[in-house]
């Protein structure tokens, strides 16, 4: 059973940073597509970062430039470094995998998801 564990989030003031880390267990980690996935209540959920097993990745619009997405496979964890972080950016944030080593950019396309992990930008 695939199972995963965010952790990270918090309370920072804009221009600030974070990082979120997923700790994932059950199967073989590396071999599957990895991503970060936020919500805000009442909009649809965003995927904002993806990582395929080989170390493709994609960034949404709203978050390139200051978001990186990395892989741990040694250790069964994937990051979200987040810098200058903006009020915009609050939400939950949830650590996704799928049955495929390559990533798609449809939150559907992920079967598996963490509990997710809070972030709240102060203006």
């Amino acid at each position: 059973q695939v199972h995963l564990v965010e952790s990270g989030g918090g309370l920072v003031q804009t221009g600030g940073s974070l990082r979120l880390s997923c700790a994932a267990s059950g199967r073989t980690f590396s071999r599957y597509a990895v991503a970060w996935v936020r919500q805000v209540p009442g909009k649809e959920r965003e995927l904002v970062a993806a990582a395929s097993s080989r170390g493709s990745i994609y960034y949404a619009d709203s978050v390139k430039g200051r978001f990186t997405i990395a892989r741990d496979n040694a250790n069964d964890r994937v990051y979200l470094q987040m810098n200058r972080l903006q009020p915009d950016d609050t939400a939950v944030y949830y650590c996704a995998t799928s049955n495929s080593p390559y990533y798609e950019v449809s939150p559907a396309q992920y079967p598996y998801w963490g509990q997710g992990t809070q972030v709240t930008v102060s203006s």
